[in-house]
């Protein structure tokens, strides 16, 4: 089997061509020597016509590897041994396959004028001025043959160019449909990270929302319990609020996933919309933090994701002053305009040190993406004055259909 691949993808000599190149051998050989015995010959047979017979054959041996070149020995072989004047045999044998091999393998112009030469030297004239008999007959007979020869080596090449070109084809197909499974395979893990993104943005923003006000009234209730009770428990009934909103929320988007096929669908609608601004702002009012809100332009119904996303980032920046700011006063600012929707959430400076509440969070990279997403843009930086703001500038009409609730 190893050999049998080598000899495939080398041109290397095969069993094959080794069978075919004995039997030519024994028929040459034979043949010429039988026509050296019953012709009138201008030369016996010698050592050197015996070479001359042989030599095809063991041309033959290496014909896949050396098309052209054997055609070319043996037209060699064959018209020395007819025009030193052996016997006229079959001499051609050897000739019509490597005929064969290099007119499917090699170059048409190479090898097909070969044919009218070849005739010319060995049929007619040529064999006729060297004594040969022949007939008109028989030079028709061979020219046909040859001319059916040539046709056989076309209709051999044209047969291997098509299945050649159907195997490149079936390839090309093979390598369109695996870049396409790719493709689709990159779209849905795609989509699929885009989802994670999302339910790990709402994730957030509804637990680092209600966490923080939970830990900042808990902390409020640990101090107020023995001095002022009745403060305490407004501070406990704040916490019971925050953790039954959150447990709503969270609820709410494990339901979206439980009911997500292919892919999971974050829930596009928060609790409270960017509409309901006294809602919205109510849990940081609750938990000591001066929240005022101006609104100027038409106030008009956006798309969905527009409200969600304008909503989050209104949450998420209070709940930054909550833990990052305590003491500080809100300004949340809602301007409308014809195309866009601006959002700013800017805070004066702390009046107190922010009590310890965890690691840094990812609050303003999920704003970010949020805006990005719909094509907007927010920044958010410190002000001079120590303070810090968020600004947000969202598109009121979008260009790609929103998703289904």
């Amino acid at each position: 089997m190893g050999a049998a691949r080598w000899g495939l993808r080398s041109g290397g000599v095969r069993g094959g061509d080794v069978l075919l190149a004995l039997v030519i051998a024994i028929a040459q050989l034979g043949g010429g020597t039988a026509a050296n015995a019953h012709q009138d010959v201008l030369r016996e047979l010698d050592p050197l016509g015996y070479a001359l017979l042989a030599a095809g054959p063991l041309l033959l041996l290496v014909r896949r590897r050396y098309p052209e070149p054997v055609l070319y020995g043996t037209i060699a072989a064959a018209a020395a041994y007819l025009l030193l004047g052996y016997g006229y045999g079959p001499i051609f044998l050897s000739l019509v396959v490597a005929f064969l091999t290099a007119g499917i393998r090699g170059s048409r112009w190479r090898t097909y004028p070969l044919v009218l030469a070849g005739y010319l030297v060995m049929v007619w004239p040529a064999p006729g001025w060297r004594g040969y008999a022949s007939n008109s007959w028989q030079q028709f007979g061979l020219l046909a043959w040859l001319v059916v020869l040539v046709a056989i080596a076309e209709g051999i090449r044209q047969r291997r160019a098509a299945l050649r070109a159907r195997r490149e084809q079936e390839a090309e197909a093979l390598r369109n449909a695996e870049a396409e499974r790719a493709r689709e395979l990159a779209e849905q893990e795609q989509r699929a990270g885009e989802e994670r993104l999302a339910i790990a943005r709402e994730l957030h923003d509804v637990l680092a929302h209600s966490l923080s006000l939970i830990n900042v009234q808990s902390s409020v209730a640990l101090e107020l319990l023995d001095r002022k009770p009745e403060q305490a428990a407004t501070a406990l009934a704040a916490i019971k609020t925050a953790s039954k909103d959150a447990l709503g929320e969270v609820n709410s988007l494990l339901r979206s996933i439980r009911g997500g096929t292919a892919t999971v669908s974050a829930p596009v609608t928060p609790t409270v919309g960017i509409g309901d601004l006294d809602a919205l702002t109510g849990p940081a009012r609750t938990a000591g933090v001066q929240v005022r809100t101006i609104v100027t332009g038409t106030v008009r119904r956006l798309p969905t994701v527009v409200e969600v996303a304008a909503a989050r980032i209104v949450q998420e920046a209070l709940t930054n002053v909550v833990r990052h700011a305590p003491g500080a006063s809100v300004l949340v600012t809602i301007r409308y305009s014809a195309d866009r929707l601006f959002v700013c959430v800017e805070n004066t400076p702390p009046a107190r040190a922010a009590t310890e509440t965890g690691g840094g969070g990812h609050g303003i990279r999920g704003m970010t993406e949020r805006a990005n997403a719909l094509g907007g843009r927010l920044a958010a930086a410190p002000k001079p004055d120590g303070g810090f703001r968020v600004e947000a500038r969202l598109p009121a009409h979008l260009t790609q259909p929103e998703p289904a609730t």
